[in-house]
């Protein structure tokens, strides 16, 4: 802030005057002039001369002055009009960044100017508009304009655009003490967010973090959100980097296009520009509400209610790529034996002969037609895994080669090669509509010719795209392909599931959420669920998938258990958080366990069914006009109760079922947090004084400890 020492000119004119009024002035008559002007002087001129130096220095001490007092009169109206300009609507803008206030005066969202500063003598105000074309580096385009959406939001949009030769702009958003929500699904997944240690900004683009656990995850959004009413959302044209310092609390926003995967657009400068809107609302929940209504797409539909309702069971955790014809039969028949429902079958990796082909593997499934027509027999129906590759020993590979359909090396001739977690191949450009066309055609064609349900669509993150490429439509975002290959998922969307996304939230089908392994923690394991399914849900995913139950039984990422299983309690435990998320899905079967397991199972898919999916799925149809969280943190009606913003181990179906599961190995109780209001327990006990913790609270371990507000 410009800060000036004011002082009133009028209060000099006065001083002026007090001096003046100190001293005679005696006139001197013409004669008396010449007279004393003459040879030798005079004693009159010797008197005059005496008397009249205080007089002298008198008005040279008021002509001082009074300029003084026009000097700082001229400053402090320069001081005043600065002042002035750089304020707009609750924001204070200077040289080095801006600040913002809420209504009630508090600081609730600070950005700092990293990579230069502004020229403030450069800088102009109209309307609501700031503006300023120097910083200290040179040219630039920059401005904030402030918008007023509704009576209790304030945006303000803010665009940094160099016009000279710098390869970077980096503005620093502080924490101001409040907890900050969501960006993007992460490996270790905390609620709030949590960065920790120092990173240089790192491009914030769709990434497979089950391989590469310091990456940004497959499903993110340039959004994030604050418990002081203040969201961010970043322009997706800015060739956006992300960083942040946990030592200072701050979040380095960036754009750059030097090493970066990000692209100008074909003749477009390569000067980047940084531009975002910060918005500012009375509350966390109404701000998100006007957010995610004004920037997020909505899904068109609902999924199948089946899904809502009965388990999916995956092939991939029990048989991994040993599945077969006859292991599926059986699988699905002890599903039916020990009296599971089944919303469908997924028969996941590897049921084709080679990575990229669209038929099955004759040796491991030799009747193909004959298995789906006992299937569906049973009742079952199937969905199928599906990916973007075509390895290299694919019968595929030649044709796609010769139809141009793979992602090209720079040169655009060659297919770029790509590494993924099934050897090495091309992956199909879903910029190109005649690889569009390809790819859905053979799905198309499994449909039909064996009866298949829908498509578990894997990978689809840009890092599985080669360093150096090229694609027949412009990539200047790489996670536009994330974009591109969930949209093969529309046609099939009622049973399909994919497990990336950005700007994605319209394709109405399930997002999964990446692997977890078999363990209990925050790094991909059970502890991990409630963040994630939160954070993606503040992102605008709202038909969630949690994985499936146990986790994926990894070798060297499995805790505990026997013969490779997960750890008995940990897979209870898993259970009976899923059978509160929107979906439920198997592959480790509750028979691999015992009798006790199997009751608990059925306990719990049978509470599911009747108690979770029925409120579910009507949240669910109010996703497609609001976009609301289906799955909600408790400061979700509780939004003026900073123990509500920490939370992390329990949820909210709505508003009205409040859902706290035990987490934590060994024990058979916990600590409990009841928001405001009243609640009963799923015991049938009553609370009437909330807030307040339930303190070792005993949950056994065929329990989980759920609360409905009564109204």
């Amino acid at each position: 802030m410009w800060r000036s020492r004011y002082i009133s000119p009028f209060s000099e004119m006065e001083t002026f005057l007090k001096i003046g009024s100190m001293y005679q002035i005696v006139p001197v008559a013409p004669g008396e002039q010449q007279m004393a002007g003459g040879p030798g002087g005079s004693p009159l001129k010797k008197k005059l001369s005496h008397e009249g130096r205080p007089l002298v220095m008198a008005s040279m001490l008021g002509c001082v002055l009074v300029l003084a007092a026009v000097v700082a009169w001229c400053y402090y109206s320069v001081s005043l009009r600065k002042t002035q300009l750089f304020k707009i609507a609750l924001l204070d803008l200077n040289k080095d960044g801006f600040i913002i206030h809420n209504q009630a005066g508090a600081v609730v969202f600070t950005m700092a100017f990293r990579s230069g500063t502004l020229d403030v003598d450069s800088c102009s105000k109209e309307g609501d508009i700031l503006s300023c074309t120097q910083s200290d580096s040179g040219k630039l385009n920059f401005f904030i304009q402030t918008v007023r959406p509704k009576d209790t939001v304030i945006c303000y949009r803010v665009r940094w655009e160099e016009l000279q030769n710098k390869h970077l702009v980096e503005h620093v958003m502080a924490y101001n003490d409040s907890h900050w929500y969501g960006g993007a699904e992460t490996a270790t997944q905390y609620w709030p967010i949590r960065f920790q240690g120092e990173e240089e900004p790192q491009p914030f683009i769709a990434s497979d973090v089950y391989s590469n656990r310091n990456a940004f995850g497959g499903i993110l959004e340039r959004y994030w959100l604050s418990s002081n009413a203040t969201a961010i959302k970043i322009n997706d044209s800015v060739p956006f980097h992300l960083g942040w310092s946990e030592k200072n609390r701050t979040l380095r926003f960036q754009a750059r296009y030097q090493d970066s995967p990000f692209r100008p657009l074909e003749r477009q400068q390569t000067f980047p520009e940084l531009s975002y809107r910060v918005c500012v609302g009375s509350d966390v929940t109404s701000i998100h509400k006007y957010m995610v209504r004004r920037y997020f797409t909505k899904p068109i539909k609902v999924p199948s209610a089946d899904l809502f309702k009965k388990p999916v069971w995956s092939t991939w955790a029990i048989y991994k790529t040993a599945v077969t014809q006859e292991k599926l039969l059986r699988y699905a028949a002890d599903i039916t034996r020990h009296g599971f429902n089944c919303s469908h079958l997924e028969l996941d990796d590897r049921y084709t002969a080679d990575y990229g082909e669209f038929d099955f593997d004759p040796q491991k499934f030799p009747n193909a037609s004959g298995m789906f027509d006992k299937l569906r027999e049973g009742g079952f129906q199937v969905t199928l895994w599906t990916h973007p590759f075509i390895n290299y020993d694919s019968i595929n590979f030649g044709a796609a080669v010769e139809k141009e359909l793979f992602v090209r090396e720079p040169g655009g001739e060659l297919p770029a090669l790509v590494r993924w977690w099934n050897g090495i191949g091309g992956i199909l450009d879903f910029t190109n509509p005649d690889a569009r066309e390809w790819y859905s055609s053979n799905l198309h064609m499994l449909k039909s010719r064996y009866g298949v349900t829908s498509f578990k669509f894997d990978a689809g993150e840009t890092s599985y795209l080669p360093r150096q490429f090229s694609t027949l439509g412009p990539l200047s975002n790489p996670s536009t392909f994330t974009r591109r290959y969930t949209e093969m998922a529309i046609p099939f969307m009622e049973h399909a599931e994919l497990r990336v996304g950005y700007q994605s939230q319209n394709i109405s089908c399930f997002f999964r959420i990446i692997d977890r392994d078999s363990v209990w923690g925050y790094e991909l394991g059970l502890k991990s669920i409630i963040p994630t399914v939160l954070t993606i849900g503040i992102l605008g995913y709202q038909f969630v998938l949690p994985d499936m139950i146990g986790g994926n039984a990894y070798p060297n990422h499995t805790a505990g258990g026997l013969n490779g299983l997960p750890d008995r309690e940990l897979y209870i435990r898993w259970l009976e958080l899923s059978a509160f998320m929107p979906a439920m899905q198997f592959s480790i079967p509750p028979w691999a366990y015992d009798n006790e397991v199997v009751k608990i199972a059925q306990k719990f898919t049978g509470l599911h069914e009747t108690l979770v999916a029925p409120k579910v799925l009507e949240l669910a149809h109010v996703v497609l006009d609001t976009g609301d969280p289906i799955i909600r943190p408790l400061w979700w009606i509780a939004n003026d109760d900073e123990a509500a913003y920490k939370i992390d181990s329990q949820f909210l179906i709505g508003d009205d079922l409040m859902v706290a599961p035990v987490l934590e190995p060994g024990k058979q109780e916990r600590d409990i947090y009841l928001p405001a209001g009243r609640w009963k327990s799923y015991k049938g006990e009553h609370y009437d004084k909330g807030p307040m913790y339930l303190t070792d609270y005993p949950v056994d371990l065929d329990e989980i400890a759920f609360f409905t507000r009564v109204l």
